[in-house]
């Protein structure tokens, strides 16, 4: 089968969304599939296209078996509203404009989102190739674009989004979503349920594996006698990450370290928090490469997983979930709904209300009480194994993809 994947991030940036196309993609090629990905030039998070990239338009390359086709982009950090809008615009007119004529007649197209002019432009390409589109919805926008406050739900914007997100819903010859939770929201727009799979985020286990605590903690110059709570991943408006450095305040004189591995809008008014306190036992590390976060993980004695108190996200399942489980460590996480209940299910971590900091610090001190963790971190581990394996949900994928092709 010939598949082309239209996706704004794909490595050398880091992220779930990178992760989960080239994850899958690699996955299709090795199993003698014919994979294109049309991406961007990689810019994200920081906003600076690495310099093996600069002074170019256009690029082609192969990874992994995956030929990567790369159309111009606006390169811009993931903070400040209007350069964000010029980069998500950029590429989605590239990828239209270009797309075409790069790229070779696929069996079937995918288009990832958000953001949704990477599906706009997918939804093109597919009419000018003449084959069946499959809508990915990762995050439901514009909805989370108003859940964390960036965007009034009763904007010009917002109504635009809405009206363009029903468009595409109606128009996909399939909607492949990444919870079970977002098949209600999207069949309550009219889409009927039948033509929406799911097919979840999930793991490397290849990459993210149970490692020695102490051996990883070594290589990376962090305190061998302190416990280590580690989040790793995106420092938004939506994750609420000022509830680490609450703690950390009132455990300051307990023998635990908070780690925040990352980037992202609110990582510079966290830091310089941190600064103006005098919150000595929070460390901000800048994005590392995947398998540095891999080894970071394994470094760790609990790995953190927080979002804001919205009820949107209750239908969210953040893909740090299964590679923390990979690498067989427990989760403290402050996100109900579904991604709670496959942590509980595990038994691979503990829940702590979102925004409520006297009941995140009885969690950890709880956690840190247990003296082991190493069985919570071992079930995890037997979980994903069974239900997440990336290579798995990629042949789950494949089987969509062939249902839409053949129908």
């Amino acid at each position: 089968m010939k598949i082309l994947y239209v996706s704004q991030y794909f490595p050398p940036e880091m992220g779930a969304p990178a992760a989960r196309v080239y994850e899958l993609s690699r996955a299709w090629a090795a199993l003698g599939h014919d994979v294109t990905v049309l991406t961007g030039f990689p810019n994200h998070p920081t906003g600076v296209i690495p310099p093996e990239y600069q002074g170019q338009y256009f690029r082609r390359e192969t990874v992994d078996g995956i030929k990567v086709v790369r159309a111009p982009i606006y390169a811009a950090a993931n903070k400040g509203l209007l350069k964000r809008c010029l980069n998500y615009a950029s590429f989605g007119a590239s990828a239209s404009l270009v797309g075409p004529l790069v790229t070779s007649r696929p069996d079937v197209l995918i288009a990832t989102s958000p953001q949704f002019l990477c599906a706009v432009a997918g939804r093109l390409l597919s009419w000018s190739k003449r084959v069946p589109f499959v809508f990915e919805v990762r995050d439901l926008w514009p909805r989370s674009i108003v859940a964390v406050g960036a965007m009034k739900a009763d904007s010009p914007a917002v109504k635009a989004l809405e009206l363009l997100e029903r468009a595409l819903y109606k128009s996909a010859d399939r909607i492949v979503a990444v919870t079970e939770s977002f098949v209600d929201d999207i069949s309550a727009t009219g889409v009927p349920r039948e033509k929406i799979s799911v097919v979840t985020n999930g793991v490397d286990l290849n990459l993210f594996v149970p490692a020695d605590r102490n051996a990883a903690r070594a290589g990376l110059n962090l305190p061998a006698n302190h416990f280590l709570a580690t989040y790793v991943g995106t420092h938004g408006m939506a994750h609420g990450l000022d509830v680490i450095l609450d703690a950390a305040v009132k455990l300051k004189d307990q023998p635990i370290t908070f780690l925040l591995v990352g980037e992202g809008a609110e990582k510079a008014a966290l830091k310089k928090r941190a600064a103006a306190e005098g919150i000595t036992n929070v460390h901000f590390w800048d994005q590392r490469p995947r398998t540095e976060v891999a080894q970071i993980i394994a470094a760790s004695d609990l790995c953190l997983v927080l979002l804001r108190d919205k009820g949107l996200f209750h239908g969210v399942i953040p893909s740090k979930i299964f590679e923390f489980m990979g690498a067989a460590r427990p989760i403290l996480t402050t996100v109900d709904g579904e991604s709670r209940a496959i942590i509980e299910a595990a038994g691979s971590g503990v829940f702590s209300p979102p925004g409520d900091v006297e009941a995140f610090v009885k969690a950890l001190k709880g956690l840190m009480a247990r003296g082991s963790l190493d069985e919570m971190g071992a079930s995890g581990r037997r979980y994903v194994e069974a239900h997440y394996s990336r290579p798995a949900l990629a042949q789950k994928y494949l089987d969509v993809l062939t249902s839409v092709v053949e129908g």
